[in-house]
């Protein structure tokens, strides 16, 4: 696992609070809309990649999802997700990892990851995060990155824009496009992000 990067989430979870970092919602009502858009049934595995502290798991329990995952390279916000939680917190998979060495052990029905792929700004890291989904990912992706209306930085580190796009051309060998739109995120201190969302079908 890449030290500094770690050490650099852990720091951001550990010193500030849901209202102080830029990617907090309340209701995540865009994953939300995606995840019923696909019709899978409440037993559909269902991963949320870098879901550190977000609320949509907590959704998707009371919905009545049975096999989510959450994955994050910082233990210190899945174990806010976990203690806000409390005993629901068991019925789900918790994954300390970083994404780009990720090895899953199983596929997952529904595969949704809102601003980390627009971390990986190298050409290997890309490479290895499409090697991941065309084996990890059964049957639906979402990706929710800033498009290229959006910041330069998130938390100080660079990331890379997206629009429809580069984000088709990425996964075009493994996935086929089911839609794309951009969105304004309004974060707790009431600056405007702009991302871009797309779901995908696996070919």
């Amino acid at each position: 696992m890449n030290d500094n990067k770690k050490t650099h989430w852990e720091h951001i979870y550990d010193v500030k609070t849901p209202e102080e970092v830029s990617w907090t919602q309340e209701k995540p009502e865009t994953s939300l809309n995606f995840i019923h858009s696909f019709e899978t049934d409440k037993t559909a595995k269902i991963i949320d990649i870098g879901g550190g502290d977000s609320k949509l798991v907590d959704f998707l329990l009371e919905e009545g999802y049975e096999n989510i995952s959450v994955l994050d390279i910082s233990a210190n916000a899945l174990e806010r997700a976990k203690n806000r939680l409390g005993n629901k917190a068991e019925k789900v998979t918790w994954i300390v990892a970083d994404i780009t060495e990720f090895e899953p052990t199983e596929q997952y029905d529904i595969w949704h990851d809102r601003a980390v792929f627009h971390f990986l700004t190298e050409e290997n890291d890309i490479k290895k995060y499409q090697d991941l989904v065309a084996k990890a990912v059964k049957e639906k992706m979402v990706i929710g990155t800033f498009s290229t209306n959006g910041p330069l930085k998130c938390s100080g580190l660079e990331i890379k824009q997206n629009d429809e796009t580069s984000l088709t051309s990425t996964f075009e060998t493994n996935f086929e496009k089911i839609e794309c739109f951009t969105i304004d995120h309004k974060t707790p201190f009431e600056t405007i992000q702009n991302f871009i969302f797309c779901s995908f079908n696996k070919k």
